[in-house]
């Protein structure tokens, strides 16, 4: 009774397992072939986008640019060539071209940029834009720019067309938040801040003031840790979906004043005095000031232009407001309490008056950045005028780490003349953005905090890692102009695309036609098993290209191809383990057991050393290699689960019938 009981119940697992894989693979088909599902099913259509193609299969063109690099030194070409790779794929990207292709290839000597562009039409009009020098441009805000102003009858319609959309676009996502879905999920899927994908949006620190200061008084209206806020909120960002994680009440943000002696040398200072001189006066005031006189000794001696005239009153700073040395000193004192020392910074030396101290909260956020289109996106100049600074004058831009925080930021080096334009440009619009625009668009738009002299200049700006390397690669792009000229012109008219793609479909139902005669003929029924998992295996890759927008190409359908020969492989091992297991007496379910087992070994190392090789193609291979190797990574890693999972789920439900079992010709025996 135990035993029978115990029977029944392995008997369901096994049924259940091989109807979950059943109706995974009619999930796959209908997502592979939803057409298929639309055409037959009496429910509501399945809209999912078709198949993307590659150059090959979908026709457009394929070029091939060298780079001029006769002017550029040979530690600035690497940096130059990534600069203009990025111009060109921003450039190509305004085809509407789905994920083109751009790589750079560096052999002996030559600098060679390879664009693939599948479906452009206008092959002509696509080789002009791409082949024109990158042009950098210093733009200072227009003082005659009024908002709305800049915009014809036809833009302003554009322009709430297009916030209307959006706008109902960041509401559909916050339906989607309150009705409780993962809001880390929102973000990866739909959030624009691409570094944010990663971190779940998280935003730390968060208080009353800037942009979200109508969130917090909304926070701290209502809202409860762990509640998504329940409405879009317009920021500088964009239309933000805003989810309140935690919150800090501990944090007292400082009321401080300070007294600034610069020296030469030091960051904005115009004082004609050395260090030495510089540290005898703070030595001085550090012995005559007091709470009662520092208003009057800073309005007297300090070289802080900002606060001077407030007898040197910073107002209340929360922590991380100023950088870091002031930041630590500043918090380190008691309400009252004046340095005993100088504080030094990038500025000079600080003397520093703690006046007092307020709580106030900070807030732990996750959110949602929804794109939202301003006046500046339709008429991008109109806000800005040119000056005549540019990327000629500009030698350089690297990344570098400021010595306090090691936050990354972006230096800029001016030649001569540059230095002279940059001084002038920067001491009329101290508090005032300068825009920098590289073929026409806005790549930053750094606030001056003051006049620069010298030629030389950091953008900071929070920036990661990543994000001041693509910054700096663009400022060179400019800087360092680099002629490209087209070597290469390859096009791929649709019809041939057609015709190839055509083709491609009929070999590989040819081939599997056959294979699926091979397999029933010689194994019988494993190989009707076989065949119904390869299937199976089919739809699963399919609906994974589709999923993660795989490109296919007549390389990439090769190396779907091959991995279905590796997914039959591994099924030819395991059925003649079954046949050997059989032919030496062992009944049928034990034959089954003992086949896997033996057969695993020989099916994970063949699928290991195949992942292994295809990887290498494609970290390190050209455009149609990486097609093989992405299709035939993800078919070796469907193979596995097809060969240990899905056949050995229908294998185990055959050998528990009676009729099957007493007669093993079934199994080729």
């Amino acid at each position: 009774m135990l035993r029978r009981r115990k029977s029944g119940g392995a008997r369901g697992k096994i049924w259940a397992s091989a109807v979950s894989v059943f109706l995974l693979f009619v999930f796959s088909a209908i997502v592979a072939f939803p057409q298929i599902w639309n055409r037959w099913s009496f429910l509501p259509d399945i809209n999912i986008p078709a198949f993307r193609l590659g150059l090959d299969l979908q026709g457009g063109a394929h070029l091939v640019y060298e780079a001029d690099m006769s002017q550029i030194t040979d530690a600035d070409r690497g940096d130059a060539l990534e600069g203009v790779r990025d111009v060109i794929e921003r450039r190509v990207n305004a085809f509407g071209v789905a994920e083109p292709l751009v790589q750079t290839n560096v052999n002996d000597g030559r600098y060679r940029i390879v664009i693939e562009l599948a479906g452009v039409l206008d092959v002509k009009e696509a080789i002009k834009q791409i082949g024109e020098t990158p042009i950098l441009e210093f733009k200072e805000v227009n003082p005659d720019y009024v908002e709305g102003q800049g915009l014809t009858e036809e833009q302003q319609v554009q322009l709430v067309i297009a916030n209307a959309t959006e706008k109902a676009a960041a509401e559909s996502v916050l339906t989607l938040a309150v009705a409780g879905q993962d809001f880390a999920d929102l973000v990866r899927t739909y959030t624009i801040a691409d570094t944010e994908k990663v971190t779940g949006g998280d935003i730390v620190g968060v208080t009353a003031g800037g942009i979200y200061d109508l969130v917090v008084k909304d926070i701290e209206t209502s809202m409860v840790d762990g509640a998504v806020l329940p409405k879009v909120y317009q920021t500088a960002n964009g239309y933000e979906i805003l989810k309140l994680l935690d919150r800090d009440a501990t944090q007292k943000e400082m009321q401080l004043s300070h007294i600034l002696i610069c020296y030469q040398g030091a960051s904005g200072c115009e004082a004609d005095r050395d260090p030495l001189a510089a540290q005898d006066l703070v030595n001085q005031l550090l012995t005559e000031v007091n709470a009662e006189n520092f208003a009057t000794k800073a309005a007297e001696f300090s070289d802080d232009p900002g606060s001077k005239e407030e007898g040197g009153d910073l107002g209340f700073l929360k922590p991380g407001d100023t950088v870091d040395s002031f930041d630590t000193a500043a918090q380190a004192l008691a309400v009252g309490q004046i340095s005993a020392t100088a504080v030094t910074t990038e500025f000079g030396y600080h003397i520093i008056y703690k006046r007092g101290e307020k709580p106030y909260t900070a807030y732990h956020l996750a959110r949602v950045i929804l794109g939202r289109t301003s006046e500046r996106d339709i008429a991008p100049n109109a806000q800005w005028k040119n000056t005549e600074l540019s990327g000629k004058q500009l030698q350089n831009a690297r990344v570098e780490f400021d010595q306090n925080t090691n936050a990354p930021l972006v230096s800029l080096n001016f030649d001569g003349e540059g230095a002279a334009l940059f001084e002038e440009l920067t001491g009329r619009n101290i508090n005032q953005q300068i825009a920098i625009f590289l073929d026409g668009e806005v790549i930053s738009a750094p606030t001056v905090q003051q006049k620069i002299a010298g030629g030389q200049a950091v953008i900071t700006g929070g920036f990661t890692l990543d994000e001041a390397k693509l910054l700096a690669q663009r400022l060179n792009a400019g800087a360092l102009p680099v002629p490209v000229s087209i070597i290469s012109q390859q096009t791929v008219g649709p019809t041939l695309g057609q015709e190839s793609l055509q083709k491609s479909i009929e070999a590989g139902l040819i081939g599997l036609l056959l294979v699926a005669m091979f397999m029933i003929l010689f194994y019988r029924l494993p190989g009707i098993l076989a065949v119904f998992a390869l299937l199976g295996y089919a739809a699963i890759n399919l609906m994974l290209y589709k999923l993660f927008g795989v490109a296919m190409s007549l390389s990439g359908i090769a190396g779907f191809v091959l991995s279905i020969g590796i997914a039959v492989d591994a099924n030819v091992l395991i059925f003649e383990r079954l046949k050997e297991e059989l032919k030496s007496g062992r009944d049928l379910p034990t034959a089954v057991s003992e086949g896997f087992a033996r057969a695993w070994p020989s099916i994970r190392d063949g699928h290991a050393t195949i992942l292994i090789s295809s990887l290498i193609l494609f970290w390190f291979s050209t455009s149609f290699i990486k097609g093989f190797a992405l299709t035939l990574t993800i078919g070796t890693l469907v193979s596995l689960f097809s060969a240990i999972t899905v056949t050995r789920s229908y294998m185990r439900v055959v050998e528990g019938w009676g009729w099957v079992r007493r007669r093993l010709w079934f199994f080729g025996v």
